[in-house]
């Protein structure tokens, strides 16, 4: 069975199968001809549930404040924006996604005290954290994280802060696969629709608004 879809439905439908795949979750999938979306195996509901596994990463939930593409920054320069932003309380919980390493610690002027987790192929980059670096470890209450350490899904990594280039209390969520930006609201959907289908109820406090493309090249 084969539908014609967009280039944008394409990609997207390209990225799900590479998070399935590569977390275990489906074991083959049809490869892509022409137009045609993606064709999982016979396993593909049973996969697409599973996205259910993920974790929203903010405890807290207030709002989705920044969108991933283009935008009008805070401070009036059209600009590119590789990631969601979603505010929540000072000193709020941040979970982590899904299972991997800590990639790096971040400290620097744009994301502020952050971290990159990599899940396989997929790195999650986390801004704007509360809490301190020193020689390459991040802490933060009890949270003490270093490079290489293993974390588990939904591990508490760190709590919301105002690091960095920032306006306000938030996370900066973002999401590279293979060295590509991908737009995380993609993912919580994907997340919502897996959830829904188990349980009838949503991951995160709302839906995620509709977003424009699944990569910034």
């Amino acid at each position: 069975m084969r539908w014609a879809c967009s280039e944008r439905r394409l990609m997207q439908a390209r990225l799900m199968q590479g998070l399935l795949m590569q977390s275990g979750l489906i074991s083959a999938a049809v490869a892509f001809s022409g137009s045609a979306c993606l064709l999982l195996s016979s396993s593909a509901g049973l996969a697409q549930s599973r996205w259910q596994m993920g974790v929203f990463p903010v405890t807290s939930f207030l709002a989705y404040t920044s969108h991933f593409g283009t935008r009008t920054g805070p401070w009036g320069r059209v600009e590119p924006h590789y990631g969601l932003d979603i505010a929540a309380p000072m000193g709020s919980p941040i979970r982590n996604w899904w299972a991997g390493s800590v990639q790096d610690v971040i400290n620097d002027g744009g994301c502020g005290l952050g971290l990159v987790i990599r899940s396989g192929d997929y790195e999650h980059i986390y801004c704007h954290l509360s809490g301190r670096v020193s020689g390459g470890t991040y802490s933060s209450g009890q949270v003490l994280l270093r490079q290489g350490q293993g974390v588990r899904t939904g591990q508490l990594i760190g709590h919301v802060g105002m690091s960095g280039r920032t306006t306000g209390p938030h996370l900066h969520w973002g999401m590279r696969h293979s060295g590509r930006w991908l737009d995380p609201a993609q993912i919580l959907r994907a997340m919502a629709a897996g959830r829904r289908q188990q349980t009838g109820r949503a991951i995160a406090p709302k839906a995620p608004p509709a977003t424009r493309v699944a990569v910034i090249r």
